[in-house]
């Protein structure tokens, strides 16, 4: 399996969890709006939302690695 792969199956799993993250304090606030402020949904969604974004921006960035990574091994594999 290429780096390239490995990184966007592993970012996929992660997106994933945080997701479910975020779907459970949603949840969280709308079934106990007595024990959260009023402005939870809205922090909990620019939390998240953000925390998505930033760990999707830096899987970008790591993409391009993993693909000059997973060219230069290919190049080395058909030199030898």
């Amino acid at each position: 399996m290429s780096k390239k792969t490995r990184l966007i199956l592993t970012m996929v799993v992660m997106e994933a969890a945080l997701a479910s993250i975020w779907w459970y304090l949603a949840r969280y606030g709308l079934d106990n709006p007595d024990r959260v402020t009023p402005d939870f949904q809205a922090i909990v969604g620019q939390t998240m939302g953000m925390a998505m974004g930033a760990l999707l921006g830096v899987g970008v960035v790591l993409l391009f690695f993993a693909a000059g990574k997973d060219r230069k091994a290919m190049a080395d594999k058909i030199r030898r």
